[in-house]
Formats: structure tokens, C-alpha cells, sequence
């Protein structure tokens, strides 16, 4: 595998030669040493992407079908060691991160054969003599920023659906999980991908992000990650009326009704709360739990929050692995502690790990009596900490719910089909499960309403998302 940038199909150096050192979050040793550009390099990948452009949105959806299933075949035959290299710079645990690759392998080819269907319509006219027509053509130049916490799946869901729509891409992954981005470069290279159409630039966020926006060419860009970055990005799209799609954060009410299993929803719970270490825009947040069951779930979560095995994502049976750097464990920290001293209580966790000298590790942790207005109520918390509101009746348990500025996923556990219609018609979020903890699939639309987001990503409205519609009208026949 090369990690380096890859601008025009040649693996390339950053221009002004400055390097960064890709971290390993559970030991802290260096993984590898990659390149760390800025503007001139983003403007070299634009440049490529833009000459690359014509050529690929000319050849057929089979023609461009076929290269993107090859790459997910190769993705699959590799999935092992492309997973222990996410593992290496991410640090979730081995399944997890293979897992990961194989549903970014279905991404690609889902969207080999999605492409196949950008249909257009014909509109019958009022007028005599009229054929209008729709077409649904490339966006163009695409550029897309993406997260750490998913380093396979976050480019794939955005590479994928651009290519499969026709358009060229400049990609620039998280600083902190290059590397997986880079192998999957690289499959896609091998696989037959012609020069231009997928240029991956590793460096400084800001000004390769202001020079996707600066750039004409770029016709939109994909963003996955903060709230404050989208609005930077909001902003700056203004000036030249660049198309945005914009993955933000999240902050996903568990709504528990009285009526429910409470062992498999605390079993099911620990799974999906802890999945990444709790790194997940939709991972399940702040759990609001009926009174009459409160203290019941929280004996459940307590006991399977403790039977969590810590450590290297390498290592046989780990659960939960590192946070992806000190700044983001260190916030973790700040906020239970800020918490603690609004009145929330800790029931199990709630400590950096004392047998772990290295790396960055918290203790899964569970919050009793989470109040409105305390930090793990209001903020999105991205770590390993599960907080627990009571409520009594349905309603405020709605109220607390959407009282969020954030609106991507949530979650309702009950038997009973009156609550789960009310509740799941009634919530202010772009996903609802309903007695499930994944509702999210290749083929489903994913997307947030308020400020978790614009637009979607997977299912035929990810494909949309690249396509921009003409009419064509045509008279006098």
C-alpha cells in the first residue's frame, strides 16, 4: 500500500514537502509518516479532477458500474488486512473495523448498479408540437471532506455515490485515520479508475477546504463532521453558490417505554452505545427511561458496562478500544466532570483506565439522574458515556427528547404500537429505529434535520445528491 497523496493517478509528496505522523491512539506509537499539504496541493487535485471530468461523465453507468464493483470485490478480498490497518490508526476493535470495510464494499457496489438508474422522465405537454424532456446529468467536480471516526465508510458513502453519478472527486480525509483512505485510493486506482477522476489530498483542513470553496470548478462539496466546521463551510459556499451536503452531529434520545424486555434492551444498548468507543454521530445518547423501569435498566447497563473488555483494537476479544487522541479523551473527561458537578451521578466508569499508561483510554461509563442543561444532556458527547434521564409520561419524554438542536437519529423502545406511531411520527430527526439500534442501511436514505445536517447519503437519495436535473423542452415539431 502507499501512503501518499494521490493527484492525477501518480502518488505524489505534498508540494512544500511537510509530512505529519499518523498516531496509533491505543499505544501512541507512530504508524506511518504521510504527506501534509495545503492549497497548492488542493488546487493541483482540483485541477486534475477538472480535465478528468468530461471523459468519465461520458462513458456509460455499465462502463463506470463495472470499475466500482471491482474495487468492492478487492475491498472483500482484503478485508482483513485493510481492516488491522483502520484498526492501527483508529484503534476500535478488529470485527468493528472489518465490519467497516465490508459495508464500504457494499457502497460501492450498490452504487455500481444504482448508477445504472439516474433515470430522467418525459412530461406529456399542453402544447401541440412540445416533447419536454428531464435529464439528470453529474454535479462535476465534487469535493469531499471527511471524519475519523468511520475512516472507510465516511469516504465511501460520498466516493461512491459521486463516482457512480458521473463526477470526478478531490477527497481529503481526516488528518488523524489517512491511511485506510489511502489504501482505498488505491484499490480503486488498481482497479482501473482513470487518472483525475479520484485525487486524495492529505493536510491542512482550512485552506484545502477554502480552496474546494474558492474554485469554481467545484461544483459541491460533502462534509462530514462538526457543526461549527458546516457553518464555516455554509458561509463560504455563499459566495459562489457551491452545492453543500453536510453530515453533522448528533445527539440521539433512547426513548424506553415501561413495557419492554428490559435485558435485551440493556444488552442491545451496551452494544450499540459502545460501538467505536461511543465515536458515532448516531450512537445512542441520552437515554430517557419510564420511572416505573428506571432503576431496573440502570442495575442492567451498570453490570454490562463494567464486563466490557478495554483495550488495543488488536487485541483477542477487546469491546471497546481508545478515543482517536488526547483532545478528544480529555474532553470526554471535562464533561463528565462537568456533569458530576450539575448533580449527575456516576455509576459505573468515569476515569481514565489506571492500568493503561498509554494510550487514549475512558472508562465506559454510566450517568444516573442526567438533568436538562447538564453538559452530557445538552452536548454531543462522541465517547464512551451513557447518561440516563427519567421522565413520566409520554409527552415530556417527546419534549425532552427534541429539545435538541441536533436532529439525526433517535431511537423508541415499546410494545405498544400506539406509542411507537405517536412518538416515531412526532420526533424532530431524520432517522428513527423503532425497537432497533441500527436504523440505517446501503439502500436507506441517511440524513439530519435541524443542525445535524443537509441532504442525504446512501439509498437512491445519496445517488441524487451528484445529479443535477435539465429540462429539456423542445417545440415546433
Amino acid at each position: 500500500m502507499t501512503y501518499r497523496q494521490l493527484v492525477d493517478g501518480v502518488w505524489t509528496d505534498a508540494i512544500g514537502g511537510a509530512t505529519w505522523d499518523v498516531m496509533n491512539p491505543a499505544t501512541e506509537a507512530i504508524v506511518a509518516r504521510v504527506p501534509f499539504g495545503g492549497r497548492a496541493d488542493a488546487e493541483a487535485a482540483i485541477a486534475a479532477a477538472t480535465a478528468a471530468g468530461d471523459p468519465w461523465a461520458r462513458l456509460t453507468p455499465y462502463e463506470r458500474g463495472a470499475l466500482l464493483k471491482r474495487a468492492a470485490d478487492r475491498m472483500r478480498a482484503d478485508a482483513e488486512a485493510l481492516a488491522r490497518l483502520t484498526v492501527a490508526e483508529s484503534g476500535k476493535p478488529l470485527a468493528q473495523a472489518r465490519g467497516e470495510w465490508l459495508v464500504s464494499a457494499d457502497l460501492f457496489e450498490w452504487y455500481a448498479e444504482e448508477g445504472k438508474r439516474a433515470y430522467g422522465r418525459t412530461i406529456p405537454s399542453r402544447v401541440p408540437g412540445k416533447r419536454m424532456t428531464v435529464l439528470r446529468q453529474p454535479v462535476g467536480v465534487v469535493g469531499v471532506i471527511t471524519a475519523w471516526n468511520f475512516p472507510a465508510y465516511n469516504p465511501a458513502r460520498a466516493w461512491a455515490a459521486a463516482l457512480a453519478a458521473g463526477c470526478t472527486v478531490v477527497a481529503r480525509p481526516s488528518e488523524y485515520t489517512p491511511l485506510t483512505a489511502m489504501a482505498m485510493a488505491g484499490l480503486l486506482h488498481e482497479a482501473g479508475l482513470p487518472a483525475g477522476v479520484l485525487n486524495l489530498v492529505n493536510g491542512d483542513p482550512g485552506p484545502m477546504g477554502q480552496a474546494m470553496l474558492d474554485a469554481p470548478a467545484v461544483r459541491k462539496m460533502h462534509f462530514t463532521g462538526s457543526v461549527r466546521v458546516g457553518k464555516l463551510l455554509m458561509d463560504g459556499a455563499s459566495r459562489t453558490v457551491t452545492r453543500l451536503s453536510l453530515e453533522l452531529g448528533g445527539n440521539a434520545p433512547v426513548i424506553v417505554m415501561p413495557d419492554v424486555d428490559l435485558e435485551a434492551v440493556a444488552a442491545g444498548a451496551i452494544t450499540s452505545k459502545f460501538r467505536n468507543n461511543g465515536q458515532v454521530c448516531v450512537a445512542p445518547q441520552r437515554f430517557l427511561v419510564h420511572r416505573s423501569v428506571a432503576d431496573a435498566l440502570a442495575a442492567q447497563l451498570v453490570q454490562r458496562a463494567r464486563a466490557l473488555r478495554l483495550g488495543d483494537g488488536l487485541e483477542p476479544d477487546v469491546q471497546v478500544g481508545p478515543l482517536i487522541n488526547a483532545q478528544q479523551r480529555d474532553r470526554v473527561d471535562t464533561l463528565v466532570r462537568a456533569s458530576t458537578s450539575a448533580g449527575a451521578e456516576v455509576l459505573t466508569g468515569g476515569h481514565r483506565p489506571a492500568d493503561r499508561d498509554r494510550g487514549f483510554f475512558f472508562e465506559p461509563t454510566v450517568l444516573w439522574n442526567v438533568r436538562p442543561g447538564t453538559p452530557a444532556f445538552g452536548e454531543e458527547i462522541f465517547g464512551p458515556v451513557l447518561p440516563l434521564t427519567v421522565f413520566d409520561e409520554v409527552d415530556e419524554a417527546l419534549a425532552l427528547a427534541n429539545a435538541t438542536p441536533y436532529g439525526l437519529a433517535a431511537y423508541v423502545w415499546t410494545r405498544d404500537l400506539r406509542h411507537a406511531t405517536l412518538l416515531s411520527e412526532r420526533l424532530e430527526f431524520g432517522i428513527v429505529g423503532v425497537n432497533e439500534w441500527a436504523p440505517h442501511a446501503t439502500e436507506a436514505p441517511f440524513g439530519g434535520w435541524k443542525q445535524s445536517g443537509l441532504g442525504h447519503e446512501s439509498g437512491a437519495e445519496g445517488l441524487s445528491e451528484y445529479l443535477e436535473t435539465k429540462l429539456v423542452s423542445i417545440g415546433s415539431l
